[in-house]
Order: C-alpha cells, then structure tokens, then sequence
C-alpha cells in the first residue's frame, strides 16, 4: 500500500479560502460537506487540500506552511496579493542558494513564495 499526502489547513471561512487556494495553486473545488472545503489540482500532480472551517482564532505561528515555487517570486507575489494575499515584511529572504517572500493568506495562514536553483 502506498501512502498519498493530502494537507489540512484549520480556517475560519472555509468557503473564501478555497476561492483563494484554488486560484492561488491552480486547483479546483472537488466538493464541500458541512464545514470542509476539498481542492485537487487542476491537471493533477499534487496534493489534495482540505480546508476545514473551525470556531476558534489562528494561533501565533503555523507549525506547517506551504511553499509556492516560481521563477518570478516577486510577480508571483503580486499576483497573490491581488488574490488576497500579503506579504508580512517587505524584504526577501534569502540562505542557502534559496530566496522566499513570506505571505500570509486572507485568514494570515503563513506561506512562503520561493525562488531556487531548481524553479
């Protein structure tokens, strides 16, 4: 048996969420039952994203976050930000060959643009 990744993401509307994560990954609304939202991407490839609507507020700093590779980090930061998104400082961050923007999505669930030597 092999085992399949599918990522949970805690939210408080499930429903703007998966409107943002869909545009944002290129995935697809695959169904909704009461308070999750699940996207699969469009031409497949990836993991399933779960988006689960829950009452209580985000907490400090996720423990887990998502990394969107582009070769344009700073275009695709702003097509995030017109989705939604923000970054949450003004620099890039760059160690190790790599450099990442750090964003936040509507609900300020941390992610990650990044840029490396294999993008």
């Amino acid at each position: 048996m092999t085992a399949r990744l599918e990522l949970v993401l805690d939210c408080r509307d499930p429903d703007r969420l998966a409107e943002f994560w869909a545009a944002a990954l290129g995935y697809r609304l695959l169904g909704r039952a009461d308070n999750y939202r699940a996207l699969v991407p469009v031409e497949g490839g990836g993991p399933k994203l779960i988006l689960q609507g829950v009452d209580e507020p985000k907490g400090p700093k996720n423990r887990m976050h998502l990394d969107i590779l582009s070769s344009d980090i700073e275009a695709e930061a702003a097509r995030l930000v017109g989705l939604g998104a923000r970054r949450t400082r003004a620099d890039v961050v760059a160690e190790h060959g790599m450099a990442w923007i750090v964003m936040a999505d509507p609900e300020d669930n941390e992610f990650c643009v990044c840029r490396g030597d294999d993008c």
